[in-house]
């Protein structure tokens, strides 16, 4: 097990003692924080690794700084699952990832399905539990959370830590394109508390993945930029519409104003495609539209760091 997180505190200790007893050997990557999580975790016999600050904390950095010590103290493990410290793993799940991957030679990556804990607290825990909600089956890409094949990960050299911010997605690219496959079950595989029950907190989380679209689209490296529409999606609904709504008013007048009802009318489509409760469907369209504004809040911080640094350097959010 190779567990990364940075200031997340009682859940960290929720996610290591549900570790305990599996007859795993666990690694945690502290990135940085200052809550007493490194120690929480030699309290709970984990082996900490401490990222030190010279480079930005990532999840990729975490990931692989983890991943090496666990090789170092356990050479001859064949799997590794991958966690991150706001998670608690349901133990079922560790015999039946390794099951499958015994059973199909072609899998790199198995993962299955994540669970919000707490959906009901907030609007933004059920935006996350909606999101984690995905079909089974062979899948382009995975999340952070999910079990592979340590050899596998070797041999392509682990994360990219160049990429601060959708650095699975990227992953699985170079995966699919040595013959590999990235499987989705639809068993439980762990809970996961993102916690979020504020409106910043969301924001802050959704510029990152604009951050995260961005890179993919700019990076080379892909085969296939399957978040092209993603990012082109947030120009015109962020940018596009409102600066010709704005022209339109210039030119014609005030009436030219309720251009703005493209966005419930588009709110009001999405809902109508989706499933569950209207009251969820309305939920989930409304903020998909939103997050559209945070997410070019994020390209463009990806533009700015490549036209000025040469590289993208964005730091590991927060949540809180």
């Amino acid at each position: 097990m190779v567990v990364i997180g940075r200031n997340e505190g009682a859940r960290l200790r929720r996610c290591l003692v549900a570790l305990k007893g599996l007859g795993c050997s666990v690694v945690y990557a502290d990135s940085g924080s200052d809550d007493g999580s490194s120690r929480v975790a030699l309290e709970l016999g984990a082996t900490v690794v401490e990222l030190s600050n010279d480079l930005p904390f990532t999840a990729a950095r975490g990931r692989n700084e983890g991943f090496a010590r666990l090789k170092q103290m356990a050479p001859d493990t064949r799997y590794v699952q991958f966690i991150d410290g706001d998670c608690e793993i349901f133990p079922a799940w560790l015999d039946l990832a390794r099951a499958y991957l015994e059973a199909h030679a072609d899998a790199a990556i198995v993962c299955g399905r994540l669970r919000e804990r707490y959906p009901e607290r907030s609007v933004y825990n059920r935006l996350c539990d909606a999101e984690w909600n995905r079909e089974p089956g062979n899948v382009l890409a995975c999340g952070g959370i999910f079990m592979m094949r340590t050899a596998v990960f070797r041999a392509v050299g682990g994360f990219r830590i160049d990429i601060p911010a959708g650095e699975e997605p990227e992953l699985c690219h170079r995966l699919r394109a040595a013959g590999w496959k990235i499987h989705r079950l639809a068993d439980p595989m762990a809970w996961h508390d993102a916690d979020m029950t504020q409106f910043a907190q969301w924001w802050k989380r959704s510029r990152r993945n604009g951050f995260g679209y961005a890179q993919a689209v700019a990076d080379a490296a892909p085969i296939e930029r399957h978040h092209v529409r993603t990012v082109a999606s947030a120009w015109i609904w962020a940018a596009g519409l409102p600066v010709v709504i704005a022209a339109l008013v210039i030119a014609v007048g005030p009436m030219a104003w309720a251009g703005l009802l493209v966005y419930p009318l588009q709110v009001l489509r999405l809902a109508f495609k989706s499933e569950g409760t209207w009251k969820h469907r309305l939920e989930r369209a409304a903020f998909l539209i939103l997050g559209r504004f945070p997410e070019l809040v994020g390209q463009l911080q990806l533009i700015w760091q490549l036209l000025t640094n040469g590289q993208p350097r964005t730091p590991l959010f927060d949540k809180r």
